[in-house]
């Protein structure tokens, strides 16, 4: 998958960063040690010196087998000794290293095996998360909270054509998606939200994201109308430059706002569909929000593309007044 150049330097800063603070905490720790047992300092000190005088042995020549024999001897003794000291005041015999967050590359990205260098899988998911915040900067991810979701909007009464309550409905919807956000995982079902305008459905989706990103999981957030847009500048302009799609299909969690609202060409419904039918070949989840009836998204996307959407997703169909009107006429 490619990423953008942006998205490379804010990974390997993130990896930077981590390692950074990994070995000022190993400074910390080595230097408080020293204060309490200032035999640890010399130790460390002479164990330095063996290796230097081992790498002078070899230039100088003369017998030197035996020298490093004696050296290693003396080292070796030399390490018993500070591990011997360090764990009898309580402190494990590595502690003067930096405690990387990754084993295996050290929080460098990188590794050996085999005689190759390989990408470590922690800078994988460093791109993964700096490539999905990029495309969420301008998401209003932050002001959407289950928190600040309020029933308070939805009917107590029962509505005479449905038979049902929209604040009893909506009650339920809410624990949903706060059990959906609770629970998540890679594999998660999809969820397809309906229903009017104005009813929160971008509001618990996003409420969703907001929870899920916490987790540690990536995460994008788009709106189909903008998002076609430019898929449709970057197709016509002949840009290689695929990474915005491949996020798509490879971030964790894929929310799409407005379904149906943007421009109905061939390119948009085919590229819609490519993108939803490998996810959830993949089994990765996405939340669709959509204002269209059933019958209205197939005269759009055709019925083989709404079968392959409802038939692997969780349907929630949001009932309700516009709460938007409502909150204006509340503040009036």
């Amino acid at each position: 998958m490619g990423y953008s150049s942006n998205v490379y330097k804010a990974a390997a800063d993130r990896l930077f960063e981590r390692r950074l603070k990994a070995e000022k905490e190993a400074d910390r720790r080595k230097a408080e040690i020293y204060k309490k047992l200032p035999r640890t300092r010399e130790l460390e000190k002479e164990i330095s010196r063996c290796g230097i005088q081992a790498a002078r042995a070899v230039i100088g020549g003369g017998d030197v087998a035996e020298e490093m024999k004696n050296l290693r001897d003396r080292n070796l003794a030399m390490q018993a000794e500070l591990a011997e000291i360090l764990t009898s005041n309580g402190y494990d015999k590595n502690v003067f290293e930096p405690s990387y967050r990754c084993k295996r590359c050290n929080d460098t990205g990188y590794y050996e095996e085999n005689g190759r260098t390989l990408v470590c899988n922690c800078l994988k998911q460093a791109l993964v998360s700096c490539a999905c915040e990029e495309l969420n900067r301008t998401a209003p991810l932050s002001l959407s909270t289950f928190e600040s979701f309020s029933l308070d909007y939805y009917d107590s009464e029962v509505d005479s054509k449905t038979g049902i309550s929209p604040y009893n409905h909506m009650s339920k919807i809410l624990r949903y998606c706060q059990s959906y956000a609770e629970n998540f995982s890679k594999n998660s079902e999809s969820i397809l939200m309906k229903g009017a305008t104005g009813l929160g459905k971008t509001h618990l989706s996003l409420a969703i994201a907001n929870e899920v990103i916490k987790k540690g999981y990536g995460v994008i957030y788009v709106s189909a109308p903008s998002f076609m847009q430019k898929l449709e500048k970057q197709y016509f302009s002949r840009d290689d430059d695929n990474s915005a799609i491949d996020m798509l299909m490879e971030c964790d969690l894929l929310i799409v706002d407005d379904l149906g609202t943007e421009f109905h060409g061939q390119l948009s419904v085919s590229q819609m569909y490519n993108i939803f039918n490998s996810r959830m070949l993949a089994n990765k989840p996405v939340i669709i929000n959509t204002n269209l009836t059933m019958r209205e998204l197939e005269k759009i996307y055709t019925e083989r593309f709404v079968s392959r959407i409802v038939g692997n997703a969780q349907k929630l169909d949001f009932l309700g007044s516009d709460i938007r009107v409502r909150k204006k006429k509340k503040n009036f």
